[in-house]
């Protein structure tokens, strides 16, 4: 920890940045805010996760879950979106719009801050909208997430650019391409860099994968 921080930060530091302060369930309504679509383009983002029906995926930090919903749109019936969060107050919110909606494929996981709570080798996918970069522990939750994939599954890593100074976001709450391949590249993880899309107005998605081994 250090005195002198950024003060929208934790004041504590992990591999050179400073972890961002997590956003609580009172800030719901900015999720939900309706120029959202507009400002980062969340249909766009979702066409480009490779989502197909009967995948098992994890929105990572869901909030209000205006994510996961589209997405279990996409992996249909025979899928299943698992909406993490370690706030009750936001998975009540999303269980109201599961139970209002009648859906059937989204299940709610209360996680912890060192912990999604996922099975290992579960998941097809790990998806973090504006997410990691609130880690309190990145190592632990990467850690786990990375042994929550199946193999040939994948984690998308989605935050504000960091190296454009014209995106409208705090500093602390931005990330640049090279540090989230600094921090998701320890060996340990057992994870592969595969793509990076730049297809957002002010995010990047940054993807890796937990490689097929080769028998």
């Amino acid at each position: 920890f250090r005195k002198e921080h950024d003060p929208n930060g934790q004041g504590k530091f992990y591999m050179g940045r400073e972890l961002a302060m997590v956003m609580s369930f009172h800030g719901a309504p900015w999720l939900e805010r309706p120029e959202r679509e507009e400002e980062e383009r969340l249909s766009v983002l979702v066409s480009h996760l490779g989502l197909k029906p009967g995948m098992v995926v994890a929105d990572v930090g869901a909030g209000s879950g205006v994510i996961s919903l589209m997405m279990a749109h996409e992996v249909g019936e025979k899928g299943k979106v698992l909406a993490i969060d370690i706030q009750q107050e936001m998975l009540d919110l999303l269980g109201d719009k599961i139970m209002n909606n009648k859906i059937k494929n989204v299940e709610l996981v209360l996680g912890t801050e060192k912990s999604p709570k996922l099975k290992e080798a579960s998941i097809d996918l790990a998806l973090m909208v504006d997410v990691y970069h609130e880690f309190e522990y990145p190592y632990e939750m990467t850690l786990e997430l990375a042994k929550a994939l199946k193999p040939g599954g994948r984690i998308a890593f989605v935050e504000y650019r960091r190296e454009d100074p014209q995106v409208p976001i705090k500093l602390v709450h931005k990330m640049t391409e090279a540090q989230v391949k600094k921090e998701v590249s320890l060996p340990e993880f057992g994870l592969k860099w595969k793509e990076t899309i730049d297809k957002l107005p002010r995010q990047h998605i940054v993807v890796f994968e937990r490689p097929v081994k080769k028998p």
